[in-house]
């Protein structure tokens, strides 16, 4: 009797079923399949990949837009694959990969904090650059030293921000040159020593796409705010804390025209030392109301009708109305005529001015 089992027989039932689905896999055409991955996350994506005409598909497929966090070395080296396996992802964000771990310096790096650094194991960061098709980035309390050219080129970029990314550096004439089509910069949480420079005037070119600019505390951002004023499509405005200059008594009706929300700082004329309050019923009317140091704003209403003017004492100018005026037909039309009526004894030294007068006009109304 032979001691020896058998060998059990080979299922050749399996193989024939994995070839089967290996060869309807191959059937639909990679571009087929782009279309529908095109649906999934960039997770699915990259599990889904269980073939080469799948494979194929995966790097035609332009990644709907979701958050891929680099934040540990793990979700790093899965960056270091997807940039051949899925080269048109569209969002990444970028964050520390955890003690002992940092990205490549860039140009120009600070000294201390790089020779602080020296012994971490270090991470290529310029390997962004492979995903030519992204939309948004974002940069979250990210150890990047220095000034990293290839950041900052991605001609669809609709979105940037930078928080607590202190030491990164670069331009505001290089960015508007490498994101064409930039719709929002953010560089919120970040200390004031933020190496961000440039003049507001290099925006220019992102004239129809802007609709938010935050560069609070980047001391070292100048220009004239009234540069952007002509802007179709500037939501949101913030300049604290920069060395940008103007002056708010240029701003015109037609300037600004979807703007939300504005922050100035001290160095444009009439910003007040103290912080400015942006005034919610005023947001809702598509503009922010601006104070001047020696002429403070009055917020007016008559019947429904909403309007501001500079004032000083028992003085005011003439009123600058944010509502149309209400129907001679509508309900509450005499009582606004009535409380206009009881208004219009404030503005009697300043009759004519809708913004406060220049000195030398101001001496010119003083005369008899």
């Amino acid at each position: 009797m032979n001691s020896y089992a058998a060998a059990p027989a080979p299922d050749i039932r399996n193989d024939d079923m994995h070839l089967a689905d290996e060869t309807a896999a191959e059937e639909v055409s990679a571009d087929e399949v782009a279309i529908i991955f095109s649906f999934l996350s960039h997770a699915d994506i990259m599990r889904a990949r269980v073939c080469k005409t799948w494979r194929d598909a995966a790097t035609k497929t332009l990644v709907p837009l979701c958050d891929f966090k680099i934040d540990s070395e793990r979700s790093y080296n899965a960056m270091r694959v997807m940039t051949a396996a899925l080269p048109n992802l569209q969002q990444i964000s970028i964050h520390s990969l955890g003690r002992g771990h940092k990205y490549s310096d860039g140009e120009d790096p600070h000294e201390s904090c790089a020779r602080v650094t020296a012994n971490f194991m270090t991470h290529d960061i310029d390997m962004i650059s492979s995903f030519t098709k992204l939309r948004v980035l974002h940069f979250e309390n990210a150890p990047l030293i220095g000034r990293y050219p290839v950041l900052f080129n991605f001609p669809l970029l609709r979105e940037l921000s930078v928080s607590s990314s202190h030491l990164l550096k670069f331009d505001l004439g290089r960015l508007s040159a490498g994101c064409p089509s930039l719709k929002s910069l953010k560089m919120s949480g970040n200390r004031p020593h933020l190496n961000l420079t440039g003049n507001l005037r290099s925006l220019r070119v992102l004239k129809d796409t802007l609709e938010e600019v935050d560069v609070a505390n980047c001391q070292q951002i100048e220009g004239d705010f009234m540069d952007l004023a002509d802007f179709p499509r500037l939501k949101v405005l913030e300049l604290w804390d920069t060395a940008t200059t103007g002056d708010v008594r240029d701003i015109g009706e037609d300037d600004f025209p979807a703007l939300e929300s504005l922050g100035l700082p001290t160095t444009v004329c009439g910003v007040n030392p103290s912080p400015l309050a942006t005034d919610p019923i005023a947001i809702q009317r598509r503009f922010v109301l601006v104070s001047l140091e020696t002429l403070p704003r009055l917020i007016i209403r008559a019947g429904s009708r909403l309007g501001w003017s500079w004032y000083s004492d028992d003085h005011s100018c003439e009123i600058n109305w944010l509502d149309p005026e209400p129907s001679s037909e509508s309900g509450d039309y005499e009582t606004y005529i009535e409380e206009l009526r009881s208004l219009r004894w404030r503005v009697n030294f300043y009759r004519g001015y809708h913004v406060p007068p220049t000195e030398d006009e101001y001496n010119r109304l003083l005369q008899p």
